[in-house]
């Protein structure tokens, strides 16, 4: 890996000790420079989790990736950088079905610094903006939304505020147990192929902005604004996209320019048979 190009693709410049700051610093811009998307299903190819080919991808092809992909090689960033990194396992709440995935459904990263242990994750779409403290399990106020890790059993549950007195909403659940890359690749296929998955029913492409989201699924385009300093409140609008449309908004917005067709799908998902 060349650190320094990786860098300098999410916007990264200047001295890059391992410290909170530059964690932070990083994470942050990573969000706003890699896009979260899955449009490699929806032009008929297989995502593959080689590091060599990530890097490929989203330094080199400035794509961007889905959790697998994304916070695969950013945790690889975080170790060539100095970070002390322990991958984990978690286990999304999908939000058109509401159950959980199973085990290895999502990929992120633990970074230890310091005696402090922070979460870490650039491959979750509409999730937190910096890493969140694994000491506490008070909110944590960022500038898109307040977010909170409860512990439950041997679950800490990943939760962003709604609107209102303590209206939590859980995101994913995971466990401290220290995973490996190839403990992905089931879940991987699983969510190229899979009826039951967001990432097989639907074409996305989203990234974070200063004032909000920008995202396309399918055919339509999402802008969501914040209306509140705390992001709890949000406004969206929307509107639908022809296919030429689509590809200028991705070179325009996203700066991705795909070499296949991409055939936009936005389909029920279905529920799949056993809730974990």
């Amino acid at each position: 890996m060349d650190v320094q190009k990786y860098l300098a693709r999410v916007g990264c410049s200047g001295p890059c000790p391992p410290t909170l700051e530059t964690l932070r610093y990083v994470h942050l811009n990573h969000l706003m420079t890699v896009p979260f998307e899955n449009l490699t299903i929806h032009i008929g190819e297989q995502v593959r989790l080689e590091l060599p080919l990530l890097y490929e991808k989203i330094v080199v092809m400035r794509r961007g990736g889905f959790c697998f992909e994304i916070n695969g090689l950013f945790s690889w960033l975080l170790s060539q950088m100095g970070f002390d990194v322990t991958i984990l396992s978690g286990q999304v709440r999908n939000r058109f079905t509401g159950a959980y995935g199973p085990p290895f459904d999502h990929f992120i990263t633990m970074v230890k610094l310091d005696g402090h242990r922070w979460l870490c994750d650039v491959g979750f779409g509409s999730g937190f903006q910096l890493p969140l403290s694994l000491e506490k399990d008070s909110p944590q106020v960022q500038s898109h939304g307040t977010y909170r890790l409860r512990s439950q059993g041997n679950f800490i549950f990943m939760e962003v505020a709604g609107v209102g007195e303590d209206c939590w909403t859980e995101q994913y659940k995971f466990t401290l147990e220290p995973r490996e890359r190839d403990d992905f690749r089931a879940m991987c296929d699983y969510h190229q192929s899979s009826a039951s998955s967001i990432f097989f029913c639907k074409s996305l492409c989203s990234l974070l902005l200063p004032t909000g989201r920008i995202t396309i699924m399918g055919r339509t385009l999402i802008i969501t604004s914040l209306s509140s300093v705390d992001g709890q409140q949000d406004t969206k609008t929307t509107r639908d996209l022809s296919d030429e449309e689509i590809t200028e908004m991705l070179r325009e917005k996203f700066g991705i320019v795909l070499h296949s067709p991409l055939t936009p799908k936005d389909v029920e998902i279905v529920p799949p048979p056993v809730t974990y």
